[in-house]
């Protein structure tokens, strides 16, 4: 069985450079660039330099801190080399960008034959890496652990080598057991496996005898699925109902040549996409995109330019081009007078670095649609001086273009805000303006505004900063730019000054900001009204201005409201944004999901507090049973550690669907664990709720680690026996880890 490398590019010249290894200057800074030896490895997915390994497939077992290439930028690309343009010509650089949060890798070569050659080479083999199909990404995978147990590299893999591969693909198997899969495999007698042989000993051990036993109960014979049976394990076992027939022969034609379906095919099926928890329909888009912007939730940045932390972190340019490729449709500029007469960005008052406007402005520019089509709000916190704010305007107009947004779609003024459909491809500015839409063409205006109007509606942005006190706030005014001001259309930033003035004087461009502590407060003491106001005008939440380490709140208490732009920050890994990414992998991951129907009816009844009341309530009942797991990660990395697996399922969604339930810890089991273990839930508002799976490896003596995890709306998934993908802590995949459970909802009323 070939590697990636000899399968496809043997002969290549540029994957051959690759091979022979270059010297490139590794550059972190204007003055840190030093020469270190890269070289592609024979597997044609790791590249190795210095004790560090750089994979082009997720989940390769091969190398635990290898890191994933989601792809090759030219040129001056990055910061870091946009920095050192004098010094090395742009045909001399590349950047290598990672999947998830991992910092990106910039290099020089010594002639731009040789960054080409890198360039080609590494872009090849990405695309192979992508584009491989279950069956190729599983003898990849087996390549990888002969390649890792053969030592001595001499392509054969002896008894001892077995036994140290079983410790690191996290398999407790007492010596007896393993010896017997060794001799069964060692047809040749010769004391060590081949890579054939391996092949061999490797279906033993992953041998499924839970997936083993469904084929069994609708197996005629026991040896294969007829078209007929298929069709009935899909009726009722996956609930397809009249779809069962159709997909029987789809699925016969996909994994079997033959006119019946073998073990090896029906467990190919449900390892598959389509035998996934998530269902592939709602993978793409398929909502209504043509309802107003107040309708839809929308996948929204905090302080965007941050990398780390809020006092001392990195702004980077970096974390826009992440936080857009991620789907995120409201990324937040913090604008300030620059020493030069250039706007900058940084988080102000702190020692945060700084970054020119212009360069956000651009970077917004270059990456706003490569994700989605839909939208981009940019959300403007302008702490310039009227000067500046010209030069904003003039860069936001210069830069964008046709791109942004300057006027009124159809030339009148809205009684309700345009859909994601009709501003497809625009970018839109939210920020103060000088008065209304109505009054746009009224030269008598005063350029002067509240200062209150941003003012953060409970507690301040930053902990450096203090409310004034309130007899000097309302008759603070700062002036105001025409220029900026005439650039905002449907995103008006205004002070909220309670919902009974909302619903007689707010029009539907007018927005308001709300702090994590404020937006929490109106859910208690207001949760209905909060949930028609959000029905008319859009709100934005924000984290307290006290995460100076750039933690989250749970975003999905304020989606219970109905706010649509529920700022987190990106940069910050963990149970929120597993939350945010499971609410918009839906819908072709595009960032607008449209909310339930009962939280766009302007005179909805529905409390999150009390989701009883609502027209149409209808709780659902959830039954998990959690079978298996495979091929889980390893969380410590020394040799003989293996992981004592649980399952948690978390429910997220209104007050009375949060629950967590777990499994019994399976002892020394990360490779094949089996609980068999059913775990239930009552779920009262399901277009709410949100499912998270998380493995973790139990510790008595301390808190249990991380393994992975998957998070999707309860809307998404499909019942029966499927598996679950799991989820690095970044948010990267980890195949082929997963679990395979069999799922249940049904009406409550149910017995």
């Amino acid at each position: 069985m070939p590697s990636l490398c000899q399968d496809l590019h043997a002969d290549d010249p540029d994957v051959k450079v690759m091979i022979a290894g270059s010297t490139l200057r590794k550059v972190k800074s204007r003055s840190w660039k030093k020469q270190r030896h890269f070289r592609l490895l024979e597997d044609g997915l790791t590249i190795w330099y210095k004790s560090r390994w750089v994979c082009l497939l997720h989940g390769k077992p091969s190398f635990s801190q290898s890191l994933p290439v989601e792809a090759v930028r030219e040129g001056h690309q990055s910061e870091v080399l946009l920095s050192i343009a004098e010094e090395f010509p742009a045909d001399l650089c590349f950047t290598l960008v990672f999947h998830g949060r991992q910092g990106n890798l910039d290099l020089v070569a010594d002639s731009p034959e040789e960054a080409q050659a890198w360039i080609r080479g590494v872009r090849k083999l990405i695309h192979k890496a992508q584009t491989m199909d279950e069956k190729e990404r599983l003898d990849q995978w087996v390549w990888d652990w002969f390649q890792k147990a053969d030592k001595n590299k001499d392509g054969k893999m002896n008894f001892k080598e077995v036994k140290k591969l079983l410790k690191m693909m996290n398999v407790d198997m007492n010596e007896e057991h393993a010896l017997h899969l060794f001799t069964m495999a060692d047809k040749s007698e010769s004391d060590s496996l081949e890579i054939e042989q391996f092949v061999y000993f490797y279906k033993m051990l992953t041998q499924r005898d839970e997936v083993w036993k469904v084929f069994q109960d609708y197996s005629g014979d026991g040896e294969k699925l007829m078209l007929e049976e298929l069709e009935n394990f899909l009726r009722m076992e996956q609930q397809e109902g009249e779809q069962s027939a159709q997909h029987a022969k789809e699925l016969i034609d996909r994994y079997e040549p033959s006119e019946t379906g073998n073990h090896d095919g029906f467990q190919m099926y449900l390892c598959s996409q389509e035998g996934s928890i998530f269902n592939p329909e709602h993978q793409n888009l398929y909502q209504d995109m043509s309802q107003p912007l107040s309708h839809y939730f929308i996948s929204s940045s905090h302080n965007t330019y941050l990398l780390e932390d809020q006092l001392r972190g990195q702004s980077s340019l970096e974390a826009y081009i992440q936080a857009l490729k991620r789907g995120c449709r409201c990324v937040e500029v913090d604008c300030w007078d620059g020493s030069d007469g250039e706007p900058v960005v940084y988080h102000g008052h702190t020692l945060t670095s700084k970054i020119l406007f212009k360069d956000v402005v651009s970077t917004v520019k270059e990456y706003a649609f490569k994700a989605s089509d839909f939208p981009v709000i940019l959300s403007l916190e302008n702490h310039c001086g009227v000067e500046q704010q010209t030069v904003m305007a003039r860069h936001l107009s210069q830069i964008l273009g046709d791109s942004l947004l300057t006027t009124l779609l159809d030339g009148q003024v809205p009684q309700q805000l345009p859909s994601p459909q009709e501003l497809k491809g625009k970018i839109l500015l939210k920020a103060k303006k000088i008065g209304g839409l109505e009054q746009c063409l009224d030269e008598t205006l005063t350029d002067e505004v509240s200062d209150d109007e941003e003012m953060a509606n409970g507690d301040p942005e930053s902990p450096c900063t203090e409310d004034p006190p309130a007899a000097n706030k309302k008759h603070k005014k700062s002036k105001l730019s025409r220029e900026l001001s005439d650039l905002v259309v449907y995103c008006k930033s205004v002070h909220f000054h309670g919902f009974e003035h909302a619903r007689s004087h707010a029009k539907c461009y007018e927005m308001s900001s709300f702090s994590e502590s404020k937006a929490k407060k109106l859910v208690k003491e207001a949760g209905t009204d909060f949930v028609q106001y959000n029905t008319r005008q859009l709100s934005r939440i924000y984290p307290s201005g006290l995460r100076t380490d750039s933690s989250n709140y749970n975003p999905q208490e304020i989606w219970s409201m109905g706010c649509q732009i529920v700022a987190l920050n990106f940069q910050t890994a963990g149970l929120e944004m597993d939350l945010n990414d499971g609410l918009f992998r839906q819908n072709g991951c595009c960032g607008f999901v449209l909310k339930p129907e009962f939280m766009r009816d302007a005179t909805s009844q529905f409390s999150p507090e009390k989701p009883e009341g609502r027209q149409g309530y209808k709780p659902l009942r959830l039954s998990i049973q959690v079978i298996s797991g495979q091929q889980l990660p390893k969380v410590n990395q020394k040799e003989g550690s293996i992981v004592d697996p649980l399952v948690r399922v978390e429910i997220y969604g209104v007050p009375q669907d949060q629950a967590k339930e777990e499994t019994s810890h399976i002892n020394n089991n990360g490779f094949n664990p089996v609980w068999n273990e059913t775990l239930n839930f009552v779920i009262h508002t399901p277009e709410l709720a949100l499912v998270r799976f998380l493995v973790e490896d139990y510790d008595k003596a301390s808190r249990n680690d991380f393994i992975g995890q998957f998070t999707l709306p309860f809307t998404c998934i499909q019942a029966g026996y499927r598996h679950i993908h799991l989820l690095s802590k970044d948010g990267t995949v980890i195949p082929p880890s997963s679990l395979f459970v069999n799922i249940s909802i049904s009406e409550l009323s149910e017995d």
